[in-house]
Order: structure tokens, then sequence, then C-alpha cells
């Protein structure tokens, strides 16, 4: 098993080096935002409150509202990352690795509108009257050529193994490992405690996910921000230097005190793309399988809204995480035999030394557990929404309960060689998606300025949206159901 972990790693590290993914995530992300007009900045606001305060699109076919297929979506995408991966970019790649995960998450932002446009553009309604889309149709649909199918497939494969890493054994493994840290509860008793959770959730499909994310997810964001504000207050006085340590750590790597190994600025890029990936999942195409099952007029509408779960994501959690860890020094401490802390005990000691007491260990805990339950729920849908496609519906009941049972083995067991496949299935996943964006680009940019000129403040009305469309490309089948993208395809159409 070592001999594995160790080759897995040599794996991962080869897919997430300088010459692969990194070039290919941050270009696909450059190229989209300039063909897109620099999206990201100019309509963040109207998405946000589209998605947040208005929250639903009158009148528009789907299976769960806007707002709860965004919160489905962070609930995949807020999870350990956000907390461990963080600390774990910054503890190898330095502080200037958050700004990496910054630019990451600004560029991601027009990948992650992409291809949730694509995804409700391309949806289809299975047998059972739900909504199903995403890279595992939309790659296929899409292009028009043998490669889409390729693609397709291939996404659809790597999405499926991935949903038992990233989205399950390594998120139920964080759990029960803290928990058992900080209250000394065994990791088999939270394993059941999960495995039923989820399972009772599961059962329920996307609605259900969709009404416990709904409730879960604002509760968790904002109970970790605000922790990490009050920390921020406290420590106020050291965000200029820890500013300062971001921006020129960024491009010239550091090396802190106390046996820290010398960070270069390759490091600091490499942790800095991939564990920004690992925390908002830009350019894998995971959420846009969430933005697909959402009520809406339009697929740019839903792109918007989907485009702030980065935002919410990177630049507000990742960011809360990253300026605590800096600002209260957490990033150079050392333990007693001089080795750095881990990641977890590394933002562990980072809000215990901004919270009285030892408040701080506890907050880490309660976000570890809420972040990463929603994100096993997250990924259930995009496992089960691919196994579908794969397989048909069928096999859907059934992966659920092999999910929610495969909690239980990873709150049990040790994961170093499941974190390791999981860095390589998050890779291999956003390889497919990232090359048939760039193939999408044109259509993606047409249809979006073509919109966006006739509502740039997303309120138009079912029927002022049908007269500025009216005649456009495969509108009027879009909407009929002559054809696989229909937004109102029933059931016997399929």
């Amino acid at each position: 098993m070592e001999a594995l972990e160790d080759w897995l790693g040599t794996v991962a590290g080869w897919i997430w080096g300088p010459f692969f993914l990194i070039p290919l995530l941050l270009g696909t992300g450059l190229y989209l935002t300039i063909r897109l007009g620099g999206i990201q900045f100019l309509k963040l606001g109207p998405g946000l409150h589209l998605g947040i305060l208005r929250r639903r699109d009158p009148d528009s076919e789907g299976d769960i509202s806007q707002f709860q297929a965004l919160t489905t979506a962070l609930a995949a995408t807020v999870g350990t990352g956000n907390i461990v991966g963080v600390a774990t970019a910054i503890g190898i790649g330095g502080p200037g690795a958050l700004f990496w995960m910054w630019v990451t998450g600004l560029l991601g932002m027009a990948s992650k509108y992409s291809e949730a446009f694509l995804a409700v553009r391309f949806r289809k309604t299975d047998v059972a009257g739900e909504k199903s889309g995403g890279p595992q149709y939309y790659l296929q649909h899409a292009i028009k050529h043998p490669i889409g199918k390729v693609l397709a497939l291939a996404f659809a494969i790597f999405a499926v193994i991935a949903s038992f890493g990233i989205g399950n054994m390594t998120q139920g493994n964080a759990i029960a490992s803290n928990v058992e840290g900080s209250f000394g509860v065994p990791t088999w008793v939270t394993g059941l405690i999960l495995t039923i959770l989820t399972l009772l959730v599961l059962v329920g499909g996307i609605k259900s996910i969709g009404r416990v994310t709904a409730n879960l997810v604002p509760i968790m964001i904002v109970f970790y921000v605000v922790a990490a504000i009050y920390i921020l207050i406290v420590n106020v006085g050291e965000l200029p230097a820890a500013f300062g340590l971001i921006f020129t750590d960024a491009f010239t790597g550091t090396a802190a005190a106390g046996g820290f190994l010398g960070s270069t600025i390759m490091l600091a890029v490499q942790y800095g793309v991939a564990r920004g990936l690992f925390s908002n999942e830009s350019g894998m195409g995971s959420a846009a399988i969430a933005a697909a099952a959402a009520k809406t007029s339009h697929p740019v509408r839903q792109g918007l809204v989907s485009m702030t779960q980065t935002f919410i994501d990177t630049i507000i959690v990742v960011s809360c995480t990253g300026l605590v860890i800096i600002a209260t020094g957490a990033w150079s401490v050392t333990d007693s035999a001089g080795e750095q802390l881990s990641a977890a005990v590394m933002t562990g000691e980072a809000f215990t030394h901004g919270l009285p007491g030892q408040w701080g260990h506890y907050v880490v805990t309660l976000g570890i557990i809420l972040f990463a339950y929603s994100t096993i729920l997250g990924w259930a849908y995009y496992g089960e929404r691919n196994i579908e496609r794969l397989f048909g519906r069928g096999l859907v009941m059934p992966f659920r309960v092999l999910f929610a049972l495969v909690v239980f083995a990873g709150a049990t067991l040790e994961l170093g060689v499941v974190w390791n496949f999981s860095d390589i299935m998050n890779g291999l996943m956003a390889l497919p998606n990232l090359i048939g964006l760039l193939i999408l680009s044109g259509l993606i940019a047409r249809e979006t300025r073509w919109y966006l000129k006739h509502d740039p403040k997303l309120q138009a009305s079912p029927a002022e949206i049908e007269r500025f469309m009216s005649g456009r490309p495969e509108w009027a089948e879009w909407k009929a159901g002559d054809v696989v993208g229909s937004s109102r395809a029933s059931v016997k159409d399929q």
C-alpha cells in the first residue's frame, strides 16, 4: 500500500504539474474570460441578486429552484478543501499559494459560467421526469463529432469513480477523525450515523437534497465566515503584513522558520491551483450537473447564478481560512519536534489563536462536519446522474444505497491512497470538460452576447424573453422538446 500510495502521488504530481493541467485550467479560464468580455466581473451583481435574493425564475421548467441548485453545488464544493485544502496549499506552497487560489477562482468563474450554460442548454428529461445534464451530455450533443461522445463517456466514468473519493470517503474520513479528536467519539460510531443520515436524504433524490442543502449551506457558511471575520478583526494589525506576504510570495517563493521546507514559486502556483480547483471545482464540470436541474427560463440566467458559487467558495470562504492562517502566524508554527503542523491542525491552531479558550478547534471541527457532510450529499447527486448516463435510471437507487454504505468505509479506514487517487480523478474529470469548453467557446460567447444585449440585468419576463429569442437557432426546439436539451420535454418524448 505504501508503494501504491507513492506511485499514485507521483502520477497526481504529474497531472497537477506545470506542464499539464495547471496551464490548461488557467489558460481555459483566461480564454473564456476574454471571449465572454470579463463576464464574471461585469455580471456578478445580477447573478448574486437572481440566485440569492430572488432565488427562483418564475414559470420555468426544472426540478429545483435556482437557489437550491446553487446551494447543492455549494454543498458539493464547500468542503474539506476550504479548511484542510487551504492549509495544505499554504503549508507546502507558502502564503503565495492563496494568491494563486484567488486567480484560479476568478478565472474559474468564466469556466463555471460556461459549463452551467451548456448543462442547461443541452439537458434532457429522464424516464423519471427529472432533468439530467452536465458534461456527460453536452460534450456529446454539442460537439458534432465522434470525439464528443468519447469526451462525454470519459467524463462520466471519471465522475462516478471520483464521487466515491473526493465526494465520499475523504469527506467521511475528515468528519470522523476530527470528531474523534475533539470529542472522543469512535470513528465507527460517526461513520454509522453519517451513513444513516446520508441514506435518509439520498432516497428522496434531488428534491430532497435541494431542500436539505438550501437550509444547511447558508447556515454553515455564515457560521464559519463570521468566526473567521471576528479573528481577522482581532488581528487587524497583522492584515497588511499578511497581504504583503501573499502577493510577494506568489512571485518569489518563501521559506519560513522552524523546519519549513523552502517553497518555490512553482510550488505556490501548483498547490494554489490544485487546491483551488479542489475547493471550487471550476472547470471540472461537476457543478454543471446541479445547474441542469434548476428551474430557469434561459441557460444564460442559470450560468450567471452558478458562476457566483465560485465567488462564494473561493473569494469569500477560502479567503477567510487563508487570511486567518497567515494573519495569526499559524502557517509557520512548528510542533515540539520542530515539524510543521499538519493541515487540519494548522487551521485549528489558527482559529484557537484568534478565538477565546479552545473554541477555535471546536469551530473548525464543526465546520468540517457541516462542510464535509454537505459535500457528500452534493457529490452523491453528481455520481447518480453519471450512473444514469452510463447504465440507465435502473441503477440509480442501488448507487444511492452503495454510496451511503461507502461513507462508513471512508470514516473508519486510513485513506492515504484514496486522497492521491482523488487528486488523479479530479484532474481526469477536468480534462475532457476543459477540452469541450474550448471547442464550444464560440457557441457560448455568441448566445451569451445575444441574451445579455436584451436582458443585461436578468429581469426580463418569460414573455419578453420569448420576443427577443424567437427565431434564434434551436430556441423553439429547446422549449418544445424536439431535441435533446429541451427544458419542457415530457417523459414520453424521451
